[in-house]
C-alpha cells in the first residue's frame, strides 16, 4: 500500500511587535491565531521572541524545521537592529569577532558574524511606536548571524554596550521581508535554504 503523499505548504509572515511565534496566547501575550488562521498542520519554523519583528516561516514540511533549527545546519538570518546612541567602529568589530552572551546558565562565545552600520532603513512604523528621546540619537545595525539562541541579537548588542530598541528580521536564506506589510502573509511554492 503506498503511503499518503503529504502536500506540503510554506508560508512567510511578517510578524507584528507584541505577538508570540506560536498559534496560542501565553501569559496574557497573543499569539498567531488572533492573526492569521492557517490548517492545523501548519506551525512555525524557528522563533522570533515577541517584542521582535519581521520574517517568520511556517510549513508542514519537518525536514525543513529541522535542517533549520539544527545548529549544525548553519544558515544565514539577517537582522536591522535599532540602537540607543550612535554605535561606534569598535562595537561592530566586537559584535563581528563574537561575543560573550549568557544562555540559559552559562556563558557562550557567539559565533564571528557579519555587522555594519546601516542608514534607517524604510520600514513600516511600528506600533507601539519606539522611544524617542529628543537628546539622544539612535543608529541602525544590519547583522547576518548563523546561529540563533535565544534573544542572542538583543544580548549581543547589549553586551557591545548599545541596546537594541528595535529589531526586525528580513531574511532568512534567500528568503527577505522584501515590501510585506506588518501581519502580511504570503504562500510560496517552495523555500529552499
Amino acid at each position: 500500500m503506498e503511503e499518503d503523499k503529504i502536500d506540503f505548504r510554506y508560508f512567510i509572515f511578517y510578524k507584528p511587535f507584541g505577538y508570540l511565534s506560536q498559534f496560542t496566547d501565553e501569559d496574557g501575550n497573543p499569539g498567531l491565531s488572533k492573526l492569521i488562521d492557517l490548517p492545523k498542520d501548519i506551525y512555525p519554523i524557528g522563533r522570533l521572541d515577541k517584542d521582535s519583528e519581521g520574517l517568520l516561516l511556517l510549513s508542514n514540511d519537518k525536514k525543513l524545521n529541522f535542517k533549520l533549527l539544527n545548529p549544525e545546519n548553519n544558515h544565514n538570518r539577517t537582522y536591522w537592529v535599532q540602537v540607543d546612541t550612535v554605535v561606534t567602529a569598535e562595537a561592530i568589530l566586537a559584535l563581528e569577532n563574537g561575543v560573550s552572551i549568557k544562555v540559559g546558565k552559562t556563558q557562550h562565545q557567539t559565533k564571528p558574524c557579519v555587522a555594519k552600520v546601516i542608514d534607517t532603513p524604510n520600514l513600516p512604523d511600528r506600533e507601539p511606536t519606539v522611544r524617542f528621546r529628543k537628546n539622544v540619537p539612535t543608529s541602525w545595525i544590519e547583522i547576518t548571524l548563523t546561529e540563533g539562541k535565544n534573544r542572542q541579537v538583543r544580548k549581543m548588542c547589549a553586551a557591545v554596550g548599545f541596546p537594541c530598541l528595535r529589531l526586525v528580521r528580513v531574511s532568512i536564506e534567500r528568503l527577505e521581508l522584501q515590501n510585506m506589510k506588518v501581519g502580511q502573509l504570503r504562500e510560496v511554492k517552495k523555500i529552499r535554504i
